[in-house]
């Protein structure tokens, strides 16, 4: 088994969900998922097949988001994997009805930040081990920072 760290593309002002499901009609499903929520959210799906022909099933509303989709599922390259690269919303207002999807078995992490994926390569393929989604801490917040956090999420909407 070899080990190999693959970082992801996310461009500037996108977001990125990355998971695992377990058939075939995940795009179709997630599609209908994203568009279900929100009729302004701009998307692209990207799942890699692990069976049958083995292709990178892709859908979405946004061309530029799902030639980033696709492009980080080649990379990843990892069966029953999926991404769902978004732009003019957040994960948060998707991941609920995501997890809800009965195809969707896990989700590795949703987020802005530069990832990269562990993966785990056999002679049968690969699959995710994890993911390490930004930097690591570099201290504790203080009163300017917890003030800071406050004001953004009222800025973003989600407290009064």
């Amino acid at each position: 088994m070899e080990i190999k760290i693959i970082p992801l593309e996310i461009p500037e002002g996108y977001n990125l969900i990355l998971g695992q499901s377990h058939f075939i009609k995940t795009v179709e499903d997630l599609y209908e998922v994203m568009v279900g929520i929100s009729s302004q959210v701009k998307f692209g799906i990207a799942f890699c097949e692990a069976s049958g022909p083995r292709l990178i099933r892709f859908t979405g509303n946004n061309e530029a988001l799902q030639t980033v989709a696709v492009k980080n599922a080649q990379v990843i390259a990892a069966g029953h994997s999926f991404i769902i690269m978004l732009k003019d919303a957040f994960p948060i207002n998707f991941l609920n009805s995501i997890k809800q999807c009965p195809e969707v078995c896990r989700i590795y992490c949703a987020t802005a930040n530069p990832v990269q994926v562990i993966i785990a390569e056999t002679e049968q393929g690969r699959g995710i081990l994890g993911v390490i989604d930004g930097y690591s801490p570099l201290g504790i917040e203080g009163e300017t920072d917890i003030k800071d956090r406050q004001q953004i999420l009222r800025k973003f909407g989600y407290k009064l």
